[in-house]
């Protein structure tokens, strides 16, 4: 979940969304002949992202496909270090000793590097945390792949982290490839999620956008502007009316088995015919609903356990295609 409080205007049925400058950011520009992307590169200077919430390895403000554009800056207002300036199928980590650190100490996020913790209160997503190292990034690019990697040395928390951006020869894929190695001397234990921050066509949320999961869905508990906004039909959360400029729903979703199979799911806006399957290669062990007047995010989480001297692997692949227009 995202909280914001941006305004955002509508000029033509498009949204009007001011994107000044931010085409001046390091960033690679990809293709397999069937799709383009274009991904923002890491920096700890001139970097697009700085924030601490989202993994900096990633950050996809563009991907066609035919006619289509899956991604795009879906607020108003823009700032390397708010945590919600963030575009795409990007990644966070949960944190790492937050909750053993004292004021004034530090504790480890997952592709963002060393922070300090400031306050006594509990870990908010959505704060800034100053970044006392952020590691080092390396980056190799291709024609059709992007390889990531950071290296973080820490006290207690040391890691290597590679993440690859490849499309798949010939086909409309995108896949992320992830891999960590714990170079330290305490175990790693931490949630990945993906936040789709998909926004097709620059289309405002409506009822033309539907997402099917691959199982019946049991909302965990009432959760905000379900059953107005949205309403979750079997297999499917359906947007039952446009948001309004500051409305957002939210809900924690059951259903899902202990299988990867599950990890499985479509976003599809039937006003201009795209969609997008996103099938991963874990099981989820949590599952979030989020949605705002630009963006139908379903929030897989998997669970990561990563002993001194181990290395994990997982990846996240992305199918783009058409689909039937409808009144």
């Amino acid at each position: 979940m995202i909280k914001t409080s941006h305004k955002i205007f509508y000029a033509v049925s498009l949204l009007v969304i001011n994107t000044t400058g931010l085409s001046n950011f390091p960033q690679a520009e990809l293709s397999n002949g069937s799709i383009r992307v274009q991904v923002y590169l890491p920096n700890t200077k001139t970097g697009y992202y700085r924030g601490t919430r989202f993994d900096w390895s990633g950050v996809i403000p563009s991907i066609r496909y035919g006619d289509h554009e899956y991604c795009g800056q879906w607020f108003e207002l823009y700032s390397p270090t708010v945590h919600d300036a963030i575009m795409g199928p990007v990644e966070a980590f949960s944190p790492l000793g937050f909750e053993e650190a004292a004021q004034g100490g530090s504790f480890v996020t997952i592709g963002v590097g060393t922070l300090l913790k400031e306050n006594k209160g509990p870990y908010s997503p959505y704060q800034y945390h100053k970044i006392l190292d952020a590691g080092s990034w390396s980056t190799k690019i291709k024609k059709d792949r992007v390889e990531f990697r950071q290296i973080l040395n820490n006290p207690e928390y040391s890691y290597e982290y590679k993440k690859t951006i490849l499309l798949n020869e010939g086909k409309p894929e995108l896949v992320l490839l992830h891999q960590i190695k714990n170079t330290g001397r305490k175990t790693i234990e931490t949630s990945a999620y993906d936040h789709n921050l998909f926004f097709i066509d620059r289309q405002p949320v409506g009822p033309q956008h539907v997402i099917r999961f691959t199982f019946p869905l049991v909302e965990k508990k009432e959760g905000q502007g379900m059953g107005d906004m949205t309403v979750i039909s079997g297999n499917q959360i359906i947007v039952a009316r446009p948001f309004s400029k500051n409305e957002q729903a939210y809900t924690l979703l059951e259903g899902y088995g202990t299988s990867s199979n599950d990890y499985h799911f479509q976003i599809e806006n039937h006003k201009t015919g795209a969609g997008i399957t996103i099938w991963g290669d874990h099981a989820i062990s949590k599952l979030a609903f989020w949605a705002c007047q630009t963006i139908l995010c379903p929030e897989p989480y998997i669970e990561l356990k990563i002993n001194p001297g181990e290395t994990i692997d997982w990846k996240i692949t992305y199918q783009f295609y058409t689909c039937p227009v409808q009144p």
